[in-house]
């Protein structure tokens, strides 16, 4: 079910982007479902390969989108488990990711530009240091539930009281951080830009085209619903739909599953709109950081999640002797 739905989401996800982008710059813009128009085209034209490359700049697009779709096939959704979840598959998850983003730069250094070479060196920096800021986050979690299944923890993990109300907070920021730097959004990146002295991702790409480039946004595409799914299991409650019974908020189970089922895929649908639409706003009134303010910026993400870490041990009381 994660699958399907991140498939589905990834549909509209970049279209609901665009839309809210020009909508909050007072332009009629492009419609939702024109980001995939033009993957469509892409899709239809043959690829232009440099007589420079070898054979990892041809396959490159191709495992860059394979190992996003193996790493959604790791991800449970709320109520269901994954196709491939096991213990500890958050680690096989994130690197998984990296290994599609290892492969995707060594196809941007395979063309022996020094545009695309010096994208990818940024693109690898800034992954390496977003990367602990993920591992302590889910190490976190991990701790608090006693489990280290993406399903186990998802399930153990409910807003019940303060402390697990800023656990959650800090998760869902750091995932929508992540995903921004993943995807090389702002404040990191801008795909709008046309300098290359200050692209990243939209360097990297410069010599794709064609059926190629079609794959790597369609990886992008996947990437952000990935997330999104990611932010999901958080918000949307495994065993019922959150409700104020009796002045507290709680989980209520109704009649039968299938309408359980319909409320928690409308709940995915929801918190995946607003998701993109979030990204939208940020985008539009957030300008990007300079170059050398980005490092900081996203090691800034990791003393966060410490943050949630510390809270954890002393609620544990593992700080306590």
């Amino acid at each position: 079910m994660g699958f399907l739905l991140a498939i589905v989401t990834a549909l509209f996800f970049p279209g609901i982007i665009l839309r809210v982008k020009s909508i909050a710059s007072g332009r009629k813009g492009p419609g939702i479902m024109q980001p995939w128009k033009n993957i469509w085209v892409l899709l239809h034209k043959e690829s232009v390969i440099s007589t420079t490359t070898s054979y990892v700049f041809r396959f490159a697009p191709v495992l860059y989108l394979a190992t996003i779709l193996c790493a959604i096939l790791l991800l449970p959704f709320p109520g269901m488990p994954s196709l491939l979840g096991f213990e500890g598959d958050f680690v096989l998850f994130a690197y998984l990711l990296a290994l599609g983003k290892f492969l995707f730069i060594l196809g941007a250094l395979d063309t022996g530009s020094s545009f695309e070479g010096m994208g990818a060196n940024r693109e690898a920096l800034y992954s390496m240091l977003a990367e602990p800021a993920f591992f302590i986050l889910f190490g976190t979690l991990a701790l608090l539930t006693g489990h280290t299944s993406m399903q186990q923890i998802f399930e153990s993990f409910q807003f019940a009281g303060h402390n697990s109300y800023i656990i959650g907070f800090i998760a869902v920021y750091l995932l929508i951080q992540i995903a921004m730097i993943e995807n090389s959004r702002m404040p990191v990146d801008d795909p709008k830009t046309h300098l290359e002295l200050t692209m990243i991702h939209e360097v990297m790409i410069l010599d794709h085209s064609g059926f190629d480039l079609a794959l790597i946004h369609i990886g992008t595409a996947l990437k952000f619903a990935m997330y999104g799914l990611l932010i999901t299991n958080f918000l949307v409650p495994v065993g019922g739909v959150l409700e104020m019974v009796d002045g507290k908020v709680g989980i209520v189970n109704h009649a039968g599953p299938v309408w359980l089922l319909a409320v928690q895929v409308g709940s995915c649908l929801l918190v995946q709109a607003a998701f993109a639409a979030l990204i939208g706003l940020m985008e539009s009134f957030r300008a990007r950081k300079k170059l050398v303010r980005n490092p900081q910026f996203i090691v800034t993400l990791s003393s966060i999640a410490l943050v949630a870490f510390i809270l954890v041990l002393l609620i544990t009381f593992k700080m306590i002797r």
